[in-house]
C-alpha cells in the first residue's frame, strides 16, 4: 500500500504541475484533478485502515442505542464514556434505520468526511481569495485546489479517515464553520458550532474564537451586532437541549472527561512538528507576511478571514497542550491544525497576490503547485516512516485485535453477567457474545480485571488491589495473558477459563 501511496501522489504531482496554467480556466479539468486528489486521499487513509479502541467504545454505545437501551455502554448502566455524542448519534442511525453493520457505517462516514474536508479546504481558500478581489477581477479557483492538495496529504487525517471514530468529522465541521463565518452566515455557522461542541470537547476552541472574531469584526463595522448575536442563538438552539437533556440522563452538565490543566507534553508537541514539519513552516511564514503587510478596502476581509484560521490552528494546539490527554496514536486531537494551516497558508499568498498582484506572475504562480506537491510529498514520507504514524498505527492494529480475542475468550467462559473491569473495554466488548458487564479498569465489583494484553513472559505481579494474577499461555504462541480474577471465587473463574482450547492455565511460581 505504501508503493501505491507514492504512486498516487507522483500522478498528482505531475498532473498538477503541468496543467497549473489549465486548471483556473478549464472547469473540466480542475473537477478531474479534484476527483484525482480525493483518490489520492482515500488511498493515503487506506494505508493505514485501522479501528481505534475508542471507535469500539462508540461502537458499543451506538449498538444499544441502536438496540433500544439508550446511549450506554452496558444496558441498564447510565454511565457517559463518551465524548462524542453527535458521532455517535450519526453512526448509530444507518443501523437503526436500515440495519447496517456500525463498525462499516463508520468507517464509510469517516472516509466520506475526509472527502469533505479536502472539498471544503478548496472552497474555503477560494472564498477567501473572492475577498480580496479588486472589482472587476477574475477569480483564480486553482489556488483551492493547492490547498486540497495539501488537505489530502495531511498526516493525522489520513490516519483516522478509516478509524471509525469522530476525527474527520470533527475536522470537517471546523472547516464548515470558517467557511460559514467568511460566507457571512452567521447562524449556519452558530449550528455548526454547536455540532463541533458536540462531537469533541475541543469544540469550546471554535465557540470562542469564532465568538471573539464576530464581536471584533462588528466593532470595526465589518458585520452589524445582528452577527455575533445571531451566531450565539444559532449554537444555543442545539446546545441548551443538549445540556438539558444531559443532566436529566446522565445527572451532569459537563462531560465525563475531564480536563485538568497541566503541563505541556514537550516529546509530544515535537514528535507533532517534526512530522508535520511542512505544515507548521508554511504557515509560520503566512503568518508573518500577513502580519508584516497592510491591506485595506476588501483585501482587509480576506486578511480578517485569514487571521480565524490561523487562531483557531493555535487555540487548538494551546487547548490540546495545557487541558488535554490524547487518548489516540498519532496525535489524534492535533488532527484538525494541519489542515487549518494548510488552508490559511494558501489563502494568504492567493489574498495578498490577488490585491498586489507580482510583477512576475508566471514565476510567482509556478511556486504554488510546485510548493504544495512537494509538501504533500513530504508528508507522505512522514506517513511511511515517522514512528509515530504508520508503525505506531499497526502496533495499536495489532493490539486490538489481540483483546478483540481475549474478549472473545471471556465472553464464552464467564458465567452471562460477570462484570470485567478492562483498560481498553472497548476492545474487549468488541467480539464478546455472551452479556458481560464491561467497565473501565479499576471497578472494585469486577469479576475479572483485564489491564492489560499479550505479554512475551508469564507477568505474576499482584493486581493493584492486591488480587491474584492468573497466567495463561495462548496455545500456538509465545504470548501470555494476565488476568486478575475476584479473590473470593479466582478457583472457579479459573477452572471456567482453562476449559478455553486456546488458553492454558499456568500457575505462578511459589
Amino acid at each position: 500500500m505504501g508503493y501505491a501511496v507514492v504512486a498516487c501522489w507522483l500522478l498528482l504531482a505531475a498532473l498538477v504541475v503541468a496543467t497549473w496554467a489549465r486548471i483556473a480556466a478549464d472547469r473540466r479539468l480542475r473537477g478531474f484533478v479534484l476527483l484525482l486528489t480525493l483518490g489520492f486521499s482515500l488511498v493515503h487513509q487506506l494505508l493505514f485502515a485501522t479501528v481505534t479502541d475508542g471507535a469500539l467504545v462508540t461502537f458499543r454505545y451506538a449498538q444499544n442505542i441502536a438496540g433500544g437501551y439508550g446511549p450506554v455502554f452496558n444496558p441498564g448502566d447510565r454511565s457517559e464514556g463518551y465524548a462524542n455524542f453527535l458521532w455517535l448519534v450519526v453512526v448509530a442511525l444507518p443501523k437503526a434505520a436500515f440495519g447496517a453493520d456500525i463498525a462499516t457505517s463508520a468507517v464509510v462516514l469517516g472516509v466520506v468526511s475526509t472527502f469533505g474536508c479536502v472539498l471544503v479546504a478548496y472552497l474555503l481558500v477560494n472564498r477567501v481569495t473572492t475577498l480580496a478581489l479588486p472589482e472587476g477581477g477574475e477569480p483564480r479557483p486553482a489556488v483551492g485546489v493547492a490547498a486540497a492538495v495539501l488537505t489530502a496529504g495531511a498526516n493525522g487525517l489520513a490516519v483516522y479517515g478509516t478509524s471509525g471514530t469522530e476525527t474527520p468529522f470533527f475536522v470537517l465541521l471546523l472547516l464548515a464553520v470558517a467557511y460559514a463565518l467568511v460566507a457571512s452566515r452567521p447562524v449556519v455557522a452558530g449550528v455548526l458550532v454547536a455540532g463541533a461542541v458536540m462531537t469533541r470537547p475541543e469544540g469550546v476552541v471554535a465557540v470562542v474564537v469564532a465568538g471573539i472574531w464576530l464581536v471584533v469584526a462588528a466593532a470595526r463595522g465589518r458585520h452589524t451586532w445582528w452577527a455575533p448575536a445571531g451566531y450565539g442563538l444559532g449554537a444555543l438552539v442545539f446546545l441548551v437541549p443538549w445540556t438539558a437533556w444531559r443532566a436529566t440522563y446522565y445527572h451532569h452538565f459537563l462531560p465525563s472527561r475531564a480536563l485538568r490543566p497541566h503541563a505541556p507534553d514537550g516529546w509530544y508537541l515535537a514528535g507533532f512538528s517534526l512530522a508535520h514539519l511542512g505544515f507548521l513552516a508554511i504557515g509560520l511564514i503566512a503568518a508573518g507576511t500577513l502580519a508584516a503587510r497592510r491591506t485595506h478596502g476588501r483585501a482587509a476581509a480576506a486578511r480578517s478571514s485569514l487571521w480565524l484560521l490561523f487562531a483557531l490552528a493555535a487555540g487548538l494546539t494551546v487547548f490540546v497542550a495545557i487541558l488535554d490527554e490524547d487518548p489516540g496514536p498519532s496525535w489524534q486531537l492535533l488532527a484538525p491544525v494541519p489542515p487549518l494551516l494548510a488552508v490559511a497558508a494558501v489563502g494568504t499568498y492567493a489574498a495578498l497576490t490577488t490585491a498586489n498582484p507580482s510583477p512576475r506572475p508566471r514565476t510567482v504562480s509556478r511556486l504554488v503547485p510546485v510548493a504544495a506537491t512537494a509538501l504533500t510529498g513530504l508528508a507522505v514520507l512522514a506517513s511511511l516512516f515517522s514512528p509515530d504514524l504508520l508503525a505506531r498505527v499497526r502496533d495499536a492494529r495489532t493490539h486490538s485485535a489481540q483483546l478483540a480475542e481475549v474478549g472473545e475468550w471471556l465472553g464464552a467462559y464467564l458465567p452471562p453477567g460477570s462484570v470485567v473491569s478492562a483498560a481498553a473495554p472497548g476492545a474487549i466488548a468488541g467480539r464478546t457474545a455472551s452479556p458481560l458487564f464491561v467497565v473501565g479498569l479499576g471497578e472494585s465489583r469486577a469479576t475479572v480485571a483485564v489491564p492489560d494484553g499479550y505479554t512475551e513472559r508469564q507477568d505474576c505481579v499482584t493486581g493493584p488491589d492486591s488480587s491474584p494474577a492468573a497466567t495463561f499461555r495462548r496455545t500456538g504462541t509465545p504470548f501470555w495473558i494476565t488476568v486478575y480474577p475476584r479473590a473470593d471465587e479466582a478457583g472457579r473463574l479459573i477452572d471456567d477459563l482453562d476449559r478455553a482450547p486456546g488458553f492454558q492455565y499456568v500457575s505462578c511460581p511459589g
